[in-house]
């Protein structure tokens, strides 16, 4: 396993485990990747929606040569803040942040002094930047932005809102998360630790809804653009997942690989090997930072995830230019993606709750409502129409 980068460069070229590269967490690099791999996908569909009509260029006026504004000004200066907060206490705590960079740079510690004085050069940094571009008569131009240029926004709008989301989302998963919460709120909405992934996707939802709506673009139309991306980006993220060992595995496989499983052994049940969370048995001989594995050996569900649902993105790359009701694409994805993650949490290790006398997790709940919303809407628009 790789929970880190350092562990991969080992395997790779030869270098010790747990040194610089360390600071990189593998978990971190796949969710960056996956965020990469799904705006390149939103990309290229909103680039064809374009063409077809479905999605429209906007008009955005700029004022060129008035100098830097005050807002540009305190918002750079907050950026040299938080950089120079965060930057000079990981400088003073290098070890720790070598071993786990996340826990450094998510908690509520920094340096105030260096922070100030960050914030202050940045500031000032841009105030003189501006002033050597000032124009003695400042002119506003108009330009056209294509759908496709919005990409970028659109990406960092939906990380944002999917991280937090997420983290939200993972509180209330179990007793035992909540009751950390109340105990340490700060420390536990700041970790680089638990994350639910469809309180990402029902708060980035909500968020970007209104938020291409505003830019002046038909929601339905950008529901159906974002669906393939979606799930591409969720087959990647899920990677992460895998290579790291974040504990998001299967339970207990003790069945034996049948006949007609022609994968690899290791994709049949798998003992994550130098997991980040450092759970099970010590291996032996072994003298780095991870030194565990699990035993007996789990259902490796990550990595049934990604090429599940990396197959469920190839059906929906195909079906994009086939369906020509609007959201029937979005409808189908949620049906996918409820159906997909609602079977494989009966054998993910997870926390339960009862409901209605039901035992179930906070995942198989949402996922169900997933696949119902997915049905109702879709069924709503074939009445409508009458095709798909």
């Amino acid at each position: 396993m790789y929970p880190d980068l350092s562990y991969l460069m080992h395997d790779l070229i030869g270098t010790e485990p747990d040194n610089f590269f360390s600071i990189i967490q593998t978990f971190g690099l796949l969710l960056a990747i996956s965020f990469l791999v799904s705006a390149y996908v939103l990309y290229l569909e909103m680039k064809r929606r374009e063409e077809i009509g479905q999605l429209k260029a906007t008009k955005q006026k700029r004022v060129i040569g008035a100098g830097a504004g005050s807002g540009e000004i305190l918002t750079n200066g907050f950026l040299g803040f938080i950089l120079g907060y965060k930057g000079f206490y990981a400088y003073q705590n290098w070890e720790a942040f070598l071993h786990d960079a996340s826990s450094v740079i998510l908690s509520a510690q920094g340096s105030a002094p260096a922070g100030l004085i960050a914030g202050l050069i940045f500031a000032g940094f841009t105030y003189w930047n501006g002033q050597r571009k000032k124009l003695d008569r400042p002119k506003v131009v108009t330009e056209t932005i294509r759908p496709h240029h919005r990409v970028g926004e659109i990406t960092i709008v939906a990380a944002i809102s999917g991280l937090a989301g997420a983290k939200i989302f993972a509180i209330f998963e179990s007793v035992d998360t909540f009751r950390a919460f109340l105990s340490d709120p700060i420390n536990t909405l700041f970790s680089g630790s638990g994350l639910a992934i469809y309180g990402g996707l029902i708060v980035a939802f909500v968020v970007l809804y209104y938020y291409v709506k505003r830019l002046g673009f038909k929601p339905i139309y950008m529901m159906d653009a974002v669906a393939p991306a979606l799930m591409i980006g969720y087959a990647v993220g899920r990677l992460g997942c895998h290579f790291s060992g974040d504990g998001d595995w299967g339970i207990v496989n003790e069945l034996s690989k049948p006949s007609w499983f022609f994968l690899p052994e290791w994709m049949w049940a798998y003992d994550y090997p130098q997991n980040v969370l450092n759970q099970g048995v010590p291996i032996e001989g072994c003298d780095v930072r991870y030194c565990h594995k699990l035993d007996p050996p789990v259902y490796p569900t990550p990595v049934w995830e990604s090429i599940i649902c990396a197959g469920l993105f190839g059906i929906l790359w195909y079906l994009r230019k086939k369906l020509t009701v609007p959201g029937m694409l979005f409808a189908i994805y949620l049906v996918m993606n409820g159906v997909e993650r609602f079977f494989i949490e009966k054998i993910r290790v997870n926390d339960t709750f009862f409901l209605l006398g039901i035992e179930m997790t906070q995942a198989e709940l949402i996922s169900f409502l997933t696949v119902l919303a997915g049905l109702i809407w879709g069924g709503w628009l074939y009445k409508k129409h009458g095709k798909f």
